[in-house]
């Protein structure tokens, strides 16, 4: 267990989703709090479903547990876990004549299985697999027996009875004690509860606790959250595009980016140069450099790229989608960039090579689905050619063999 100061780590659960809660701590006092890992989409990015403070949640968790557990609780949930204890161990009884039944049923079945005469093979068959069923059976029902076994509640014992209602009286001065850490608390809380479903609406700045008591038994609270003015800042979209665009243009070009795409700063203003640089360095991205070595190949874009290679462009679409070829887009909606490399020429044929199959052919021969025929491309251990000409145009595919084929092995 970790020593935040977050009292319900490990058993805040979301409200919305279901989720365990994590714990965060944020700002120079490193205030905890409680957010949810599940994201949404909203306008565009991820938004977390819940995220809150943790100081009025642990504050109201607090009240309700040392008010349950004054001496008249203590004693009322000290019978309840009795009465628990009792209908685990009526609900045992009744596991227990289960695994009684079945193996009776599994003696007579056996009974019967070795009275048939071995020579009329069919009914032994027919009897030897009633007497399998009835051992399934059998066995079925000492699993669930043990596993509901291990399940029942610990029996209190009488001094355990005694400290346990002596605790009510001093549990507050004990809990607001300064020697009582916060490890000390959890351990209590996680003691009586077992969980706290955490539900917040943000328009009405409103939050909802069911606290889950171990036993079952439920409690609601609801308090009002405090209004805080939203800070100013550039939303996330547009930090995580720029981080995107800074490994390849300078700032004056993703200036000129984000004015196209409509995108403003924080209060509105038009991106410029000086601006983008200030927001690279308070984000911590690196600015553009250009490489001393540029990478082999002329940088087109899919159309130029079809053009020059004498096929359509909704096949070069087809391509990167697959993975057959590898292209870069800064953002969605912005165009394919694609190098025109030695290797991309050699993808396109007149003819088709010899030793070249259809996609069909190599999913039969390899007994694959497609999807892995268009995987094993990716990974370099299927050649792919486009042809371009003829009834045999499209892609043709060459399977390379790295391993020897241990049936046809010449001396």
């Amino acid at each position: 267990m970790r020593e935040g100061t977050a009292l319900l780590q490990g058993i805040a659960v979301c409200g919305r989703c279901g989720r365990k809660l994590r714990t965060h701590y944020t700002g120079r006092t490193a205030s905890a709090g409680y957010h949810c890992a599940g994201k949404d989409i909203t306008n565009g990015r991820g938004v977390y479903c819940l995220t809150i403070g943790a100081l009025q949640v642990d504050e109201a968790v607090e009240r309700a547990v040392l008010a349950a557990l004054a001496p008249i609780g203590v004693e009322a949930a000290i019978a309840a876990a009795e009465r628990l204890e009792a209908d685990h161990d009526g609900a045992l009884a009744q596991w227990r004549l289960t695994v009684e039944r079945a193996s009776y049923e599994t003696q007579r079945a056996e009974r019967r299985y070795r009275a048939v005469d071995p020579d009329n093979r069919l009914v032994a068959r027919g009897l030897e697999a009633e007497w399998e069923k009835a051992l399934r059976e059998l066995d079925r029902a000492k699993a669930e027996l043990a596993h509901r076994e291990a399940l029942r509640p610990k029996t209190l014992s009488a001094n355990e009875r005694c400290r346990l209602l002596a605790l009510g009286t001093d549990l507050s001065t004990v809990w607001r004690a300064p020697t009582t850490l916060p490890r000390d608390k959890k351990e209590l809380l996680r003691t009586v509860l077992e969980e706290v479903i955490i539900t917040v609406h943000k328009e009405q700045h409103r939050a909802h606790l069911t606290l889950r008591w171990r036993g079952s038994a439920l409690t609601e609270i609801d308090f009002d959250l405090p209004r805080r003015r939203a800070a100013v800042r550039t939303d996330e979209d547009t930090i995580a595009l720029l981080r995107r665009l800074a490994t390849h243009y300078p700032d004056a070009v993703i200036a000129g980016i984000l004015n196209r795409q409509e995108r403003r700063t924080a209060y509105g203003h038009r991106f410029t140069a000086n601006l983008v640089s200030g927001l690279r360095r308070q984000w911590n991205i690196a600015r553009y450099e250009r490489p001393a070595n540029p990478p082999d190949g002329e940088l087109m874009n899919v159309t130029q790229i079809a053009n020059t290679l004498g096929v359509a462009a909704s096949t070069i679409h087809r391509w990167l989608n697959d993975g057959i070829i590898a292209g870069e887009q800064i953002t969605p909606g912005a165009p394919w960039r694609i190098r025109l490399t030695d290797d991309l020429r050699a993808r396109v044929a007149e003819e088709v090579p010899q030793g070249y199959l259809t996609r069909y052919q190599t999913m039969r021969l390899l007994g694959v689905s497609r999807q892995t025929i268009l995987q094993r491309v990716k990974r370099g251990e299927i050649q792919a050619v486009h042809v371009k000409q003829g009834r045999k145009k499209g892609l043709r595919l060459k399977v390379i063999r790295t391993q020897t084929d241990l049936f046809n092995q010449t001396s």
